[in-house]
């Protein structure tokens, strides 16, 4: 496997443990996503280095996760239905700072805009919708720090699938020898990715978003 890992025992010594943050594994100037799918769906990404074929939907909308563990708890250690492999998926930071650019929140926040109007217009035109959950540990108990989700549709979704991508790679080995430690309870081998709190560098990401700000 090509990302970084770390002992989770380690993970969260630098990591905010409150507040809206994105957690990621940069490389260079890219960033990694995940998404998990079916068998089907992601031996094509995968072979192919983008999505398509006759198993995927361009006509429905599409979650990414930047954060690891995040992806674990929704797909249950890649053993709920149609989530069985779990994809990292490498891009551009700028591809990504522009997804973030487009996101409207999930619920209305009258701070952001101005009536409950205006919210469901602006969700509407929309293609990224954006949504913060309770992070959580590897056996699935809420942290009181957010993570972050982010739902693609249209042609965002269509240049995510087909032009953005940098390379896709299959990591449910790693899922499933992490979650058999977990299960056996061995700590001192347990590992997760490792992950640093992303810059986002663009004041207009930071009040959308309403991201915190960390420092060590």
């Amino acid at each position: 496997m090509n990302l970084q890992t770390i002992h989770h025992r380690s993970y969260e010594k630098d990591l905010p443990q409150s507040g809206r943050h994105i957690l990621a594994q940069t490389r260079g100037e890219n960033i990694i996503v995940y998404q998990a799918f079916n068998t089907r769906i992601s031996r094509f990404a995968v072979e192919h280095q983008r999505f398509g074929g006759s198993h995927y939907k361009f006509s429905r909308m599409s979650w990414i996760k930047p954060n690891f563990l995040w992806m674990m708890y929704r797909a249950g250690w890649a053993v709920k239905e149609h989530q069985q492999q779990i994809l990292a998926i490498e891009i551009s930071q700028e591809h990504f700072r522009q997804i973030l650019r487009q996101a409207v929140h999930s619920t209305y926040k009258e701070h952001i805009y101005g009536s409950h109007e205006a919210w469901k217009a602006a969700l509407a035109s929309s293609e990224v919708r954006l949504q913060w959950d309770p992070d959580h540990d590897p056996h699935g108990a809420k942290l009181d720090r957010r993570a972050v989700q982010l739902g693609l549709r249209g042609d965002v979704l269509k240049q995510f699938g087909t032009e953005w991508i940098v390379s896709i790679e299959d990591i449910t080995p790693f899922v499933h020898e992490q979650k058999a430690l977990l299960d056996a309870r061995n700590w001192d081998e347990f590992k997760v990715i490792q992950e640093t709190v992303w810059p986002a560098n663009d004041q207009k990401i930071i009040d959308v978003l309403e991201l915190d700000t960390f420092s060590l």
